[in-house]
């Protein structure tokens, strides 16, 4: 009898799922061009979103506690356009964990200038995968999937797909939203082009990048630095590969890559050959001109 009501007890304990929360994630609403009003609702809001995003359950996954992903989030809001509705930026930024070293390297740093969103203060944080139910909800969500997209990139050759495939969903119910960040036409660099670039077979050697780069090479500079740093290079020759076949006239892609990437390039090879720093060099002019000045530095 005991036997049995034990069995009973460990079925109904493992039909739960695990609680495996991915991100560890740290938020911050900013509001000094929003004078005269409620201030609590803000510190409200930033509770609301830490909440959303630490408490909810992004993949299937188990994740450990030192593996959970840092993120670092900050709405800079501008305008109070009515009593519940607000304008203003989104900052976003994910870290993983270099092996075997101290260091955590950023995967992704990016701001979004087409923020807009309702809010009632308490009123709880919903999101739906089958359609937009929320603008705020629907961006938290869409940035989350794309980190756990680059993360999972990073370990492995395309690792991230299931994940780029949830944040174009959420691209995709948002076609009739009235606020902007959504649709093709309005921006040549919004989510839409993020999510279509990342899904875009032409760009797949940007993904390939970000595997190669992270797994084969900065996860080995602690034991192999002169392989990894090899490495590096050959995986910077496939966004310049992307770079000369130009899938699409903006490429937003590759410019989110060295946001995230272009100054830590330049500390990889800050101790490396004179032949392999002017290939480097060569290349990262070629591919990101705007800051041709930073990766001259290389080389002194």
């Amino acid at each position: 009898m005991k036997k049995t009501v034990l069995i009973t007890i460990l079925a109904i304990l493992t039909s739960f799922p695990a609680i495996s929360q991915e991100l560890r994630c740290n938020v911050q609403v900013i509001t000094n061009q929003i004078q005269g009003t409620n201030r609590q609702k803000f510190t409200t809001l930033q509770k609301a979103i830490y909440e959303f995003m630490n408490g909810r359950n992004w993949t299937n996954h188990v994740f450990s506690g030192h593996e959970r992903i840092e993120v670092n989030i900050m709405l800079n809001l501008t305008e109070e356009v009515s009593a519940d509705e607000y304008r203003g930026t989104i900052q976003i930024q994910s870290r993983r964990p270099v092996f075997n070293s101290s260091y955590k390297t950023v995967l992704f740093n990016y701001l979004d200038n087409n923020l807009h969103f309702r809010y009632i203060e308490h009123e709880p944080l919903e999101f739906s995968e089958t359609q937009n139910i929320s603008n705020l909800t629907a961006i938290l969500a869409f940035y989350a999937n794309i980190i756990m997209g680059l993360d999972y990139d990073s370990f492995s050759l395309y690792g991230g797909t299931e994940f780029f495939q949830r944040a174009e969903t959420i691209v995709t119910n948002a076609q009739n939203a009235s606020e902007r960040g959504w649709k093709s036409f309005e921006s040549n660099r919004n989510r839409y082009w993020l999510a279509s670039n990342l899904r875009d077979a032409k760009y797949a050697p940007i993904r390939e990048f970000v595997y190669r780069y992270h797994r084969l090479g900065l996860d080995r500079m602690s034991d192999r630095p002169a392989e990894a740093r090899d490495e590096i290079v050959e995986s910077l020759l496939l966004v310049q590969r992307v770079f000369r076949e130009k899938p699409d006239p903006f490429m937003h892609l590759m410019q989110v890559v060295f946001d995230a990437k272009s100054d830590e390039i330049i500390n990889v090879f800050s101790e490396t050959n004179p032949d392999q720093a002017g290939r480097v060099v060569d290349v990262l002019k070629e591919v990101d001109p705007a800051n041709t000045p930073k990766y001259q530095n290389i080389q002194q």
